[in-house]
């Protein structure tokens, strides 16, 4: 295993569209997670294990609501805020920012810019505490890159209560979670129309997690199938109005891709530290390999990577911070936060292929950290939308204009 580093801050040259309270909480949380998530990588990689603890005291140092109003037990930040701290924590524990993520943006934000002041005051408490764990259950067994069309789980309403009926899959903290927000056909028959959102809490009757999924990467971050069986949810938890859903879904996708674009980020940084001490430290034909050329070139490359990644994914989150509520699935904020996603996860790949590559032999070693960011990689081009839909996600936004 190497070593955490000193060195982490990104030099001076980097922190371009940063102001200082920015740059302060990036910092912050940065030194947080070098402390207390770098630690907790390696058993979380070995073992698939959940750190629970390290999750609530998360909540307790304040790293859960940044959107969220003071008065709702949040920082009452943006979310500019929040993908400076997902970059952070990705870079010394990119399966524990996955979660967060989860946790902060799909599951918390997404219920406060849409559920009603009553859903708020019950639930925002508990998931910025961290003493309750956020998921979303969008994506289903066999629905792929069409999630809307093929959703197959329906909700039926059934005197104060909706029924659902149906299964999730490859859902990011379902195993742990206390608290779902889920989306389910109110309309079927109607295509991607008819979906509405509910939140879900686990001792729900008829709410089970049917398996934890083992992973390639971002091992730790727990991943399961959940299964509806008549499920009871009470109707004051379905949110935004039903057959009202899609509009939720297409906003939530939009700050998911700008808020998942920042974990590529922290990985590409972190996998060109390690290069960089590593080639430094080197040897072989008497000198360190820093002193090759070609070993130079890669560095040269990755570093231009970096700073790209940096600035473009800086760029889409602060354009995020003023979407409105309902806004999102389209128009430029719609084709930005995919060419951020799709850039970042294109640009990381490269990176850490390259810190392989540097590596040698021992970067194709298991415990390696560099070989556990390897293996994170193909997720960021997957998840939240693939590549391919990312770029007809950006096509379509462009030629629709005149």
């Amino acid at each position: 295993m190497n070593a955490p580093s000193e060195l982490t801050a990104p030099p001076v040259s980097s922190r371009w569209g940063l102001d200082a309270d920015q740059q302060a909480l990036l910092d912050a949380a940065d030194k947080y997670a070098r402390q207390e998530l770098h630690p907790l990588a390696e058993r979380m990689d070995r073992d698939e294990w959940w750190p629970e603890e390290a999750f609530r005291k998360l909540g307790q140092s304040g790293y859960f609501g940044i959107t969220v109003p003071p008065e709702l037990g949040g920082a009452g930040s943006d979310l500019m805020s929040s993908g400076l701290i997902a970059q952070a924590f990705a870079r010394w524990n990119h399966a524990f920012a996955l979660s967060w993520i989860a946790h902060e943006n799909l599951c918390l934000n997404n219920i406060l810019r849409n559920a009603s002041d009553a859903q708020r005051r019950k639930y925002m408490p508990g998931l910025c505490d961290g003493s309750l764990v956020g998921a979303l259950g969008l994506t289903e067994p066999g629905a792929g890159s069409d999630a809307l069309g093929s959703m197959r789980t329906t909700a039926r309403l059934d005197g104060d209560h909706y029924v659902l009926n149906g299964n999730k899959l490859y859902i990011t903290n379902g195993p742990v979670a206390d608290v779902l927000l889920v989306y389910a056909k109110t309309r079927p028959g109607t295509g991607s129309g008819g979906i509405s959102a509910f939140i879900v809490e686990k001792d729900f009757p008829g709410f089970r997690v049917a398996q934890k999924l083992v992973k390639m990467g971002f091992r730790g971050s727990q991943t399961g199938e959940l299964v509806f069986d008549n499920c009871r949810v009470p109707a004051e938890n379905l949110v935004g109005g039903e057959n009202n859903g899609v509009a939720v879904i297409m906003s939530g996708l939009d700050l998911e891709r700008a808020m998942v674009a920042p974990i590529s980020l922290g990985i590409a940084e972190r996998a060109l530290e390690l290069s960089i001490e590593f080639v430094r430290t080197r040897e072989q034909f008497g000198k360190p390999i820093a002193s090759f050329q070609m070993v130079q070139s890669r560095i040269a490359e990755m570093y231009v990577w970096v700073e790209t990644m940096r600035t473009f994914t800086w760029r889409v989150l602060a354009e995020c911070n003023d979407l409105e509520i309902g806004g999102g699935g389209r128009g430029q904020i719609h084709a930005l936060t995919a060419a951020s996603v799709m850039y970042a996860a294109d640009t990381m790949n490269k990176v850490v292929d390259s810190a392989v590559q540097l590596h040698g032999g021992s970067g194709y070693i298991w415990d390696n950290e560099i070989n556990r960011l390897f293996r994170a990689t193909k997720l960021l081009e997957i998840g939240a939308g693939t590549t391919e839909v990312r770029k007809l996600i950006i096509s379509g936004e462009l030629l629709k204009r005149k």
